[in-house]
């Protein structure tokens, strides 16, 4: 096997959301997507942050798109490779509030899931809230609604108790940010 194919069989390509970002250096990025088939993903994006990357306007919070990137041969920092964003969900960051209830559904649904364990249903729901959030405000609806369907999928669901108390007891802990937004999204 020459190099050429074995570095072939470590890159991959998959469909993903961005989740949470971190500056690594003066130049770049790591950044955390939820995949499709990979499940929740860690890459540097070596360069991101200089103005001629070809990242440049590709990597923000809730963008959607194509990605593809090489596994690291040891530990969990993948290199990512390209990124082609379909979903730019432009109306969310016209509202604050959205921005807040988006961030509390990826720290939300990150808190849940395993590392690099795919799960398309849970892509699916991330993708439908934040395309929700693009097209109408953030509302409470949205907030449980979320909750009530990541705690349906993830099998946790108690029948008398609200989805937040099942995931509560099952994660035991919930963003911090959600006492913020019940109060930011209750009404007057």
């Amino acid at each position: 096997m020459t190099r050429k194919t074995s570095w072939k069989l470590l890159m991959h390509s998959t469909e993903a959301i961005t989740i949470r970002l971190t500056r690594l250096t003066e130049t770049s990025l790591i950044v955390h997507w939820f995949t499709e088939t990979h499940g929740l993903v860690k890459t540097v994006a070596r360069g991101a942050r200089r103005p001629k990357s070809p990242f440049a306007g590709k990597i923000d919070l809730f963008f959607g798109g194509e990605i593809s990137f090489d596994r690291a041969r040891h530990g969990d920092l993948h290199a990512l490779r390209e990124v082609s964003i379909h979903r730019w969900r432009e109306g969310l960051r016209r509202d604050y509030s959205s921005i807040l209830l988006a961030g509390y559904c990826c720290q939300l649904l990150e808190s849940a899931v395993e590392p690099e364990h795919p799960d398309p249903a849970l892509h699916d729901l991330l993708k439908r809230a934040l395309d929700h959030l693009d097209a109408a405000p953030a509302s409470l609806k949205a907030l449980y609604h979320f909750e009530a369907e990541l705690a349906r999928l993830l099998g946790i669901t108690h029948h008398h108790h609200p989805a937040d108390a099942s995931l509560l007891d099952a994660l035991g802990h919930l963003p911090a940010s959600r006492g913020a937004l019940l109060e930011r999204l209750s009404p007057t």
